[in-house]
């Protein structure tokens, strides 16, 4: 079992470094799946579905890597499960983030008195090269735990909505999150996103209109129909701290009253954050 990558370009290392970063502020614990074509972040929450992932995080290992190497457990499961503390690799990966800040960064499997992702990163110096060295302490998942960390099955949603600016929503939600600990997202065909809170003493509703739809609705259901779901405040401002990682597009995808997905898109990277409903 081993794996060995190296990265030179400063967008690509900007934007792994980023993500660390996000994933960071939605867990204490996550796992790195990697296969031969990519490398996928995983975070199960356990506190809400056992086995039911709540993030799923796709990065195609071509986009980032100029040079890529890895070996699984065997022929037949090509692949490595790796638990890690994002935190500690986020605080390590922040020269990344910094304009020329580094010339590469390597990353490899190693065993230093136990199992580490190794980070190798040259620094951009003007007089001479420096190498820093960060070794992650990692968990090797057994074959028998894969199956809890496979990717999620997608449903058929009601209604699928690009959200506006994740800043924007980010501010409108955490006034809300001093009002009640839950939120509703109701959205429809029409291009109409509600953020709503009810409590004891009132209704407060923010609306966005005219928001592109990504799909055209099943049959019967009207463009002003709206479909809802209830869900954990504290989840969904976290989720809008993923504006760091610059996305073309966020899609919020409802099944009425069963679960929102946010899906986050940006070139050869996806994020998926599952959020279930909480009943009223």
């Amino acid at each position: 079992m081993k794996f060995r990558g190296k990265m030179t370009e400063l967008l690509c290392m900007k934007q792994f470094s980023n993500i660390i970063a996000t994933i960071a502020k939605l867990a204490k614990l996550c796992v790195v799946r990697i296969t031969k074509d990519m490398l996928y972040f995983i975070i199960v929450d356990g506190n809400v579905t056992v086995g039911k992932p709540m993030v799923w995080s796709v990065l195609e290992q071509t986009h980032f890597f100029n040079e890529y190497n890895m070996a699984g457990v065997s022929e037949e499961q090509n692949e490595i499960f790796l638990e890690f503390e994002p935190d500690v690799m986020a605080k390590s990966l922040n020269s990344l983030r910094v304009s020329n800040g580094a010339k590469s960064v390597k990353i490899k499997l190693t065993n230093k008195k136990s199992p580490c992702l190794t980070f190798e990163i040259q620094l951009s110096e003007l007089l001479h090269s420096r190498v820093c060295v960060h070794d992650i302490p990692v968990t090797v998942l057994p074959r028998r735990e894969w199956s809890t960390l496979q990717e999620p099955r997608i449903p058929d949603f009601n209604v699928s909505i690009q959200l506006p600016s994740l800043k924007l929503l980010r501010t409108v939600a955490e006034r809300m999150k001093t009002l009640s600990p839950y939120i509703i997202l109701l959205a429809n065909h029409d291009g109409t996103l509600i953020l709503k809170i009810e409590t004891a003493e009132a209704t407060v509703s923010t609306h966005f209109k005219d928001l592109p739809v990504e799909n055209a609705g099943g049959a019967g259901d009207s463009s002003d129909e709206f479909f809802s779901a209830r869900v954990d405040v504290k989840k969904f401002v976290q989720f809008l701290t993923c504006e760091q990682v610059n996305p073309n597009k966020v899609v919020c995808n409802i099944l009425d009253d069963q679960m929102v997905a946010m899906f986050l898109v940006h070139e050869d990277v996806t994020l998926h954050y599952f959020l279930p409903v909480i009943a009223s």
